[in-house]
């Protein structure tokens, strides 16, 4: 209970800076800042009035969030998965790590939206391109840090299952993956920002659907607090995700702090 009190106390700041942003655009009368109250009623309105049926989603949100969300969660879990195995695999080989270096650096180096027109050609507009656009954005950063996390086990690991005839499945899986754990959950929480950034840029250019297309729309019809109410929807999707992502990783990477604590 006293856990709760303090992180509930720890939110002070956000209706602190609420008050703040109401008086100061009210005071202003800035076109472009409608005050929270005014964004908040027409989120209300334009994302969550809709019928119990339909779990108080209104049309607006099954046309266009539901799609940013899955677009997300597929584009981001595929990007993942198939980082943490080419980057164990690449860590655990030094021939492969110098063969393909020069191109995961290469390609890492280049700005994911320069990517789109690429992808746009290949792909086409609509779903395919979110989700390649996702996938580049985010798999780098994952990769980078299973490759570290894989190259640096430590020696004493690797030595002790040598011994004891550990077989190479059960060395990735009891050895090699726990200790590059916390590297590659560092990967995985950078991407959780890269996946919903890169999601928000593509559907401003190929889709005719989600939460950056709705964004586009509002611009173009200068609708300035219906533009606000999806930025809010994505701050406060980027808080959720990062607290659920911190959750996790806090119960999985149990041992990591306890040994650090005694250590």
């Amino acid at each position: 209970m006293s856990r709760v009190i303090t992180r509930i106390a720890r939110l002070w700041i956000i209706p602190v800076a609420l008050v703040t942003w109401e008086v100061i655009t009210r005071i202003a009368e800035a076109v472009y800042f409608p005050p929270p109250s005014t964004i908040l009623v027409r989120l209300h309105e334009l994302w969550f009035s809709g019928p119990f049926t339909r779990a108080f989603l209104t049309q607006e949100s099954i046309d266009h969030l539901l799609p940013s969300l899955g677009r997300l969660v597929l584009g981001w879990g595929a990007a993942c998965a198939v980082a943490v195995a080419v980057g164990v695999a690449l860590g655990r080989s030094a021939v492969m790590y110098d063969c393909v270096s020069p191109l995961i650096h290469f390609f890492r180096s280049v700005p994911p939206p320069m990517m789109i027109p690429i992808f746009m050609t290949m792909t086409g507009v609509g779903t395919p391109l979110q989700l390649a656009a996702i996938v580049f954005g985010v798999v780098w950063p994952v990769l980078i840090n299973s490759l570290d996390g894989a190259r640096y086990v430590d020696r004493k690991y690797l030595e002790t299952c040598e011994a004891f005839g550990v077989s190479r499945v059960q060395r990735v899986t009891r050895v090699i993956l726990p200790a590059a754990a916390p590297k590659i959950f560092a990967g995985l929480r950078l991407s959780v920002a890269l996946a919903l950034i890169m999601m928000i840029i593509s559907e401003y250019v190929g889709s005719t659907e989600g939460v950056g297309y709705h964004m586009l729309v509002a611009q173009s019809q200068v609708d300035i607090p219906s533009m606000w109410t999806a930025i809010v929807i994505l701050g406060a999707l980027g808080l959720v995700l990062n607290a659920a992502f911190l959750r996790v990783e806090r119960r999985l990477l149990t041992w990591h702090r306890a040994a650090r604590t005694n250590g």
